[in-house]
Formats: C-alpha cells, sequence, structure tokens
C-alpha cells in the first residue's frame, strides 16, 4: 500500500488551480494501485503557525529533557513530521506568490524541518533522514515561466526535500493561468499525464 501525502498550500481552497491539478495527479496514482492511502494537509490550517523563539528552542532541547510546555509547543510539529514520515509519496500543490512560496507552506517547512528527527548535522554537513521517498511539485503561476530566473518557488522546495533527504523529486509546470487559465489547465493536465509514477513495492 502506497501513503500518499498531499499537502495543499493555496488560500483559494477548492478553487485552487495547483490543488485541482495534485489533485488529478493523485487520482492517477491511486488507479495505478487502489490500496493507496491519501492524506490530506492543508498548510492554511490554523495550528499551522510561523516558528517562535519557544517553538525552536524545544526542537533544540532533548527530547527526555522537555518540559510539558515545550512539549505542547511542538505537538503540531510532531504532527507534521509524522504525516511526512509516514509517507511514501508526498505531492506538494505550490501555487507561486509573489515568485515564491506561500508563507503558509513556509510555515510547514519550518515545522517538519526538524534537526535530530528529519535531518541530523555530521562532520560531512547536514544529511537527510526522509529517504526513500518520492515528491511531485505541482507549480501553479499566472505568468512567471516554471524554473526561470525569476522562480524562487521551485528550487527552493526541491533544496529543502533534498535537506531532509527526498532528492526524488519530479516539477509539474502549472504556469501561465494568467495568461491564458484554459491553455494552462490544459498544458498542466498533459504534464499529470506524462510524469512518471512512483513504482509500487
Amino acid at each position: 500500500m502506497t501513503n500518499i501525502l498531499h499537502v495543499n498550500a493555496s488560500v483559494n481552497g477548492e478553487n485552487s488551480n495547483s490543488r485541482q491539478i495534485a489533485s488529478k495527479l493523485i487520482a492517477r496514482i491511486v488507479a495505478a494501485d487502489p490500496s493507496a492511502k491519501v492524506v490530506e494537509r492543508d498548510a492554511n490550517d490554523a495550528e499551522i503557525t510561523a516558528l517562535t523563539g519557544e517553538t525552536v528552542g524545544a526542537f533544540y532541547t532533548p527530547e527526555e529533557s522537555r518540559s510539558d510546555a515545550q512539549k505542547d509547543v511542538i505537538a503540531v510539529s510532531d504532527k507534521m513530521v509524522a504525516e511526512v514520515q509516514a509517507a511514501d509519496v508526498i505531492v506538494i500543490g505550490a501555487p507561486m506568490y509573489n515568485f515564491s512560496v506561500p508563507s503558509t507552506l513556509k510555515a510547514w517547512v519550518d515545522l517538519i524541518a526538524r534537526v535530530g528527527v528529519t535531518f541530523q548535522y555530521t562532520e560531512n554537513g547536514p544529511v537527510g533522514l526522509l529517504n526513500g521517498k518520492k515528491a511531485y511539485l505541482v507549480v501553479a503561476t499566472g505568468g512567471v515561466p516554471v524554473n526561470s530566473p525569476a522562480d524562487f518557488a521551485t528550487p527552493y522546495l526541491k533544496q529543502v526535500l533534498a535537506f531532509v533527504g527526498i532528492s526524488d523529486v519530479e516539477v509539474i509546470d502549472a504556469s501561465g493561468f494568467a495568461v491564458n487559465a484554459e491553455e494552462a489547465m490544459e498544458r498542466a493536465i498533459a504534464n499529470v499525464e506524462a510524469v512518471a509514477l512512483p513504482s509500487v513495492a
């Protein structure tokens, strides 16, 4: 059984282009593996908040030494990390806002990038601990071409995923919705149909 984590970051809910396209990709994966389980995670959930000094302090406090208050502070982070750890496939719907990722998606990243949990520091530099996973980035834009010099969302997400050990990443170009929404959706769906599916163990 394939465990799929769908991270949606658009503020537009069900009307989101990135969400619709990501859902089509997930439907294709599930069609190939009907036993697949999908966990939906909306980065706009109120429980996902920006980092605070208290949160970072709890992250760097050894687990056995954390106070009850510190455990409470990172409870949401623990839940986000558990979802990522359990996933075989991660599908991130990433609309481009002002050339980069939404602040809510950045907040999600900050909660799952945990030293000693999803990555560790070694004498040879940081090493990711979330190995053996496949990730898809559905990058939706109004007019900025994906992977162009003005696209800071795609390289950022690829860097973050590699940092925590996920190097098998495929990008689905869903650009140009502000130019011609109908054509952009047609191209994006074609890209979904063309992308390689994860192998089923």
